[in-house]
């Protein structure tokens, strides 16, 4: 199993946890209460969505990746979403780890 299934593997288990956000919405109010551990947003998001959350991600300093398409992340999670943002520092670790080494 390569690193991005591993990432893909771990959203699926945040998500069961109550680990995960998803949305632009709900992501911004995380990023703003700086609770976000780390953001995906899809490769095929929109580019006006890719920059405000990649702005505010540099911003409040919190690491944002630009990786799976949607089709992947929303397969991973169960529900058809562009932006993925996990909540907890150990699963924010480890895809940080997979996804950024």
């Amino acid at each position: 199993m390569n690193e991005d299934q591993k990432a893909l593997n771990l959203l699926g288990i945040a998500m069961k946890a109550g680990k995960l956000v998803t949305g632009e919405d709900l992501t911004l109010k995380e990023i703003r209460k700086e609770q976000a551990k780390i953001v995906l947003v899809s490769t095929d998001a929109s580019e006006q969505t890719k920059k405000k959350i990649s702005d505010k991600c540099r911003y409040y300093n919190i690491p944002i990746v630009v990786h799976f398409t949607k089709a992947e992340l929303s397969h991973a999670i169960g529900k058809e979403r562009t932006i993925c943002t996990t909540l907890d520092n150990g699963f924010g670790k480890k895809i940080r780890e997979l996804l950024l080494n």
